[in-house]
């Protein structure tokens, strides 16, 4: 399958055409976040032109597009973002093309969304439910529903792919739950570099001891006593890894790792984006694997 992604060729930004079929007269679906293309992609094929605005390994919070990307939200079938406050840069765009009369399917609209348990978010919706693959079910499902409504889709074609892509999302719950029974629960305890665990942790048992950042977004900063106030719960917790996203530099963390003064390692986990094919995170379901195995052996005993 070839991935729709946004380029920088020669220091202009330009849109790489990518299409498995239907050509520049075939439906046309614009997708903000990487993770969320790579599932329109599954689900669709090569029913639809899908165009991905966020660049491989880019933060979500603050990645940015040009005029002429925004521009191909007002032409598009259906517009897919994840919505919740994820897409910070991104909202006057989004709020143009609904005006401009795009159809719009916002994830973060069709799920039980999970609140923030504590930092500066504390109270708000968690835009990070990519991290339970059953609530992505819910996504798949709505996609479905959109997609059915766009002329020149096969609906047969579209539902067995959809269905295909369900058992495929089952399958990976249920591989993340083998492996997370291996986990004494004394040692459930996820440390980030931001909270973005919310929805693993409600879905598979475990406690968010906190983040170095402590809020929902990486634009924020924590204090000097927000990093002491963490120490001391890793401390009091024993928390043996803690874990930085991939596309984040890992500098906070390594100093919150020092500031504890215990044994604790610094592991990387693929969080707010995927990555480039090959580099390990590709697509939605590899980033979730990979995840998975770097927690149960963080983690494990």
């Amino acid at each position: 399958m070839k991935l729709c992604t946004v380029m920088v060729v020669a220091g202009l930004l330009g849109l790489a055409g990518c299409t498995e079929s239907g050509g520049s007269d075939g439906p046309r679906v614009v997708v903000t976040t990487n993770i969320l293309g790579n599932v329109v992609e599954e689900v669709l094929g090569d029913q639809a032109e899908v165009t991905t605005l966020m660049q491989p390994n880019a933060d979500p919070h603050s990645f940015e597009i040009s005029a002429r990307q925004a521009a191909l939200m007002d032409d598009a079938d259906l517009v897919v973002s994840n919505g919740l406050g994820l897409e910070e840069g991104l909202q006057q765009h989004l709020d143009r093309a609904a005006k401009a009369g795009a159809p719009l399917l916002v994830a973060g609209d069709v799920i039980d969304a999970v609140p923030y348990a504590s930092g500066d978010a504390e109270g708000t919706p968690d835009p990070h439910f990519w991290t339970d693959p059953a609530t992505m079910l819910d996504v798949v499902d709505a996609l479905e529903t959109s997609a059915q409504a766009i002329e020149g889709i096969d609906t047969a074609r579209l539902t067995a792919r959809a269905d295909a892509y369900r058992q495929e999302l089952t399958q990976l719950d249920t591989e993340m739950t083998n492996a997370f029974t291996a986990i004494p629960a004394q040692r459930r305890a996820l440390v980030t570099n931001h909270h973005v665990f919310g929805y693993l942790a409600d879905r598979f048992d475990f406690r968010v001891i906190g983040a170095v950042i402590p809020g929902g977004t990486t634009l924020a900063a924590p204090s000097a006593a927000d990093l002491r106030d963490l120490s001391t719960a890793i401390e009091q917790a024993g928390v043996p890894t803690i874990f930085a996203d991939s596309s984040q530099p890992d500098r906070l963390v390594q100093v919150l790792a020092s500031e504890a003064d215990i044994d604790v390692e610094v592991a990387e986990l693929f969080t707010e984006s995927l990555t480039a094919p090959g580099e390990g995170a590709g697509t939605y379901l590899e980033m979730m694997r990979a995840n998975t195995e770097r927690i149960a052996t963080g983690l494990g005993p």
